[in-house]
């Protein structure tokens, strides 16, 4: 060997060496009680899981009465956060907005009312509603009706200048923007259903009568704002069902394939649309023409900016804040995320962007004793790949906002372990089932690719409440099962 290779072999072996110190002297910083030595070993017992095998976990635990640390595992170590970045998002929505806080909706005209004629045009205008149902649409025309406007002279112009035209937060890929979970983000724009996925329908694919016709095609709600192209068939009942449901990037033509067995079941997809400025118009247009209201003579439908001299008509009013928080939490819906940063954007700074709502998050997260100097956020859903926060950070967040006055709107709006009520379980509904961790563990769960986290509370079985956040990344195999061993040894802890 050449002493310049017994030199590159020298220095591997320190770097290696220096490599295994630092891991050894990093995996588990605790300086805990006594008392806790037990919960320590049992989930350092529980990290040593083969599926674990080159992931990265990071592992948070504090005191919930003091923020006292008592267990850390790359505690510091930034990770990817998936939908965990909710408890971000909701903890500054609760703090600028105020659990109180609705969304509005409003009607105006810059014409006037003769008889039954409205003689200008009709705005609608919105200002970030995501929980607009088709029947909201038509409580709107029902009461403009009611004021007496049976037809109307001018244009139907939709508002969506409340928030900039940015619609996808900047790490949304083509195929997530194709589904609910990635819908674009609109000051004006609507749900299909009572879970509030704004900007998107529902697709429900049925087989046809007889074998050989297309299969049956319904919407939720019904809108010829998209286009349906219709290539699948029904088939006999022994062949598969390879039915597919997806819309072309960039259009709002919504294609139908594969094979639909004729004693087949429905196959639904919820399919975020292009630009939903333009479909909530198109349902308040098929609302007004239902209620009966007419155009005399042509008219457009277009968008375009209330004039500040307008005459408001009608106010709609959303749920309040601590309402709509239980959908964002317990069902984790994205699109919630981005409505309350670009919101939270547009009330405390103005501007109704993802950089002006995401530099409000950070400030409020400074303020509950988050380091902001170690976190990346670049969206409120946790969609991003981008974002990065350490366990550690998150645990300070829960803690730091205990003394909050909307801390039990909080708290209540979390996934609640093994419950079976969808709106109160959440995603954590099938999870920790007849164990100590049901019904005690609220945690708001995450995942995304190689992703999976959960951070919460929990209580142990000498009655003391527990913050813990839990991140694993690179995994390639389900982690949750790791992640629900660590809540529940919190659950089952005792100091005897």
């Amino acid at each position: 060997m050449t002493e310049k290779n017994m030199v590159k072999g020298f220095m591997a072996l320190l770097v290696a060496t220096v490599l295994i110190i630092y891991l050894t002297g990093h995996e588990n910083k605790v300086d805990a009680d006594e008392e806790y030595a037990a919960l320590v070993s049992e989930i350092n017992e529980i990290l040593h899981d083969e599926r674990l095998d080159g992931a990265l976990a990071g592992v948070s635990i504090r005191k919930a009465d003091t923020g006292e640390q008592i267990y850390d595992h790359f505690g510091d170590t930034r990770l990817i956060p998936a939908s965990n970045m909710k408890l971000f998002t909701a903890a500054a929505a609760f703090e600028m907005l105020g659990e109180d806080y609705r969304f509005t909706t409003e009607i105006h005209t810059d014409g006037v009312i003769k008889g039954k004629m409205l003689q200008g045009n009709l705005y609608l205008k919105g200002k970030g509603d995501p929980t607009l149902l088709q029947e909201d649409f038509e409580k709107l025309a029902h009461e403009l009706k009611k004021q007496g406007i049976q037809k109307i002279k001018g244009d139907l112009i939709g508002d969506d200048t409340w928030y900039d035209k940015v619609r996808l937060s900047e790490d949304i890929t083509w195929q997530d923007e194709v589904y609910y979970y990635g819908a674009q983000v609109s000051a004006l724009t609507a749900s299909p259903n009572s879970d509030y996925d704004a900007g998107s329908l529902i697709i429900e694919v049925n087989p046809g009568g007889t074998v050989g016709e297309e299969p049956k095609v319904s919407l939720t709600p019904e809108t010829d704002y998209v286009s349906i192209v219709n290539k699948a068939k029904t088939v006999t009942a022994d062949q598969e069902k390879t039915v597919s449901i997806s819309r072309e990037h960039g259009t709002n033509q919504i294609v139908i394939e594969g094979n639909m067995p004729i004693d087949g079941t429905r196959k639904r997809e919820w399919i975020a649309v292009d630009e939903p400025s333009g479909y909530a118009l198109d349902l308040f247009e098929n609302a007004l023409l239902a209620e009966g209201i007419e155009w005399a003579g042509k008219y457009s439908m277009k968008m375009g900016e209330t004039p500040a001299n307008s005459t408001l008509l009608l106010e709609q009013q959303s749920m309040t804040l601590s309402e709509l928080s239980i959908p964002f939490m317990k069902l984790s819906n994205n699109g919630h995320g981005e409505v309350l940063v670009k919101e939270m954007g547009r009330i405390v700074e103005g501007e109704g962007s993802w950089e002006a709502g995401l530099d409000v998050m950070e400030n409020v997260a400074g303020t509950f004793g988050v380091n902001t100097d170690t976190i990346l956020l670049r969206d409120g859903s946790g969609m991003s790949h981008v974002n990065l926060i350490p366990t550690n950070e998150i645990s300070q967040l829960l803690f730091g906002i205990r003394s909050k006055e909307w801390f039990n709107s909080y708290v209540n709006a979390l996934p609640v372990a093994g419950n079976a009520e969808r709106l109160v379980g959440g995603t954590l509904r099938n999870r920790m089932k007849e164990t100590a961790a049901q019904q005690n563990v609220k945690a708001k769960t995450g995942s995304l690719t190689a992703v999976s986290a959960l951070s919460g509370y929990a209580t142990t079985k000498d009655e003391e409440s527990l913050i813990f956040s839990i991140i694993i990344n690179n995994d390639l195999a389900s982690v949750t099962a790791i992640e629900d061993a660590i809540a529940l040894a919190i659950a089952e802890y005792s100091e005897e």
